[in-house]
């Protein structure tokens, strides 16, 4: 039996719809969702099995205008994956049509693509009407050479099949890459601190989200089968350590409680949570930060 396995690398503006369609192509929640755009700051790999093929993905930032370090950082992450995958991806916000975004995304794909496919895949289809959907279609088409088209909803599944099983069929004939029971690569610390982080997004607002991280200080296996998890939540600066707290404490309860109770969901056990908030003012210029972030460093200078 022949085997197949790559590299897919899913790219598009920020909040298109990437992370929604890993978590929906490997059926389990390995990237961050979330409403805000940028959310997802490193590359994260999810695995998963068609037939005979193993599809890794590459969940990377969304492509914007970049303006700060961590910001020029994601974007050369995005653009790198895209450059290694053996299958690029591009997703597009029906909705939203051809924005100077996407346009600055199709230009920049000619300099990465080098012979490999690249989908189109359309999202969020269920937002405009099918006129809308063909003369968009047949715009991107003819901006660029797309290998195969495919209209999807990632949030609710429609045409997730087709784009899986076309993905399957057109990765290279190669060994599989990774067990066949494993579904990311990521540090089980990573993805419990993308957790956390996600529901500090989900709960805080403006711009305080992209002014903090969260790092698993600790995990320790408990005899009786449960873990203790300890977290530090970095922030740039005291006021927002008091946000971040919440009166008496409130947010920082809430949001420790959803990250253990979708922590327990994943790991399938007990999960003992404990965060704690630090003010660390220059955390978005420590190279340390970044490379936890699967990031380069010297990707976001100017």
């Amino acid at each position: 039996m022949t085997t197949r396995a790559g590299f897919i690398a899913l790219i598009g503006e920020p909040n298109a719809g990437k992370s929604t369609l890993l978590n929906r192509m490997v059926g389990a929640k390995v990237s961050i969702v979330t409403h805000k755009v940028q959310t997802t700051r490193a590359r994260i790999r999810g695995v998963a099995m068609e037939g005979e093929s193993q599809l890794v993905f590459v969940d990377t930032p969304g492509l914007f205008q970049p303006r700060r370090r961590l910001d020029r950082a994601m974007v050369a992450a995005a653009w790198g994956g895209a450059a290694d995958a053996d299958i690029i991806v591009l997703l597009i916000e029906a909705h939203r049509g051809i924005t100077d975004g996407v346009r600055r995304i199709l230009e920049g794909l000619g300099e990465v693509v080098h012979g490999r496919p690249v989908a189109l895949a359309i999202n969020k289809i269920d937002r405009v009407k099918s006129d809308v959907l063909l003369s968009l279609t047949q715009e991107l088409n003819e901006a660029f050479d797309f290998a195969k088209t495919f209209m999807i909803s990632a949030e609710k599944g429609y045409g997730v099949d087709d784009l899986r099983g076309w993905l399957a069929e057109t990765l290279p004939e190669s060994p599989w890459l990774y067990p066949e029971d494993q579904i990311a690569d990521l540090p089980m610390r990573m993805i419990a601190a993308e957790m956390t982080r996600e529901k500090l997004t989900l709960r805080l607002h403006q711009e305080l989200p992209y002014q903090l991280t969260v790092e698993t200080e600790a995990w320790e296996e408990r005899k009786d089968g449960s873990a203790r998890i300890d977290q530090i939540i970095y922030v740039t600066r005291q006021g927002h350590k008091g946000i971040v707290l919440g009166n008496k404490g409130e947010t920082i309860k809430a949001v420790s409680t959803a990250a253990r109770e979708e922590l327990e969901t994943f790991l399938g056990r007990r999960v003992h949570l404990f965060c704690q908030v630090r003010v660390r003012e220059k955390w978005l210029d420590e190279r340390e930060r970044y490379e936890q972030m699967g990031l380069d460093f010297r990707d976001g200078n100017d």
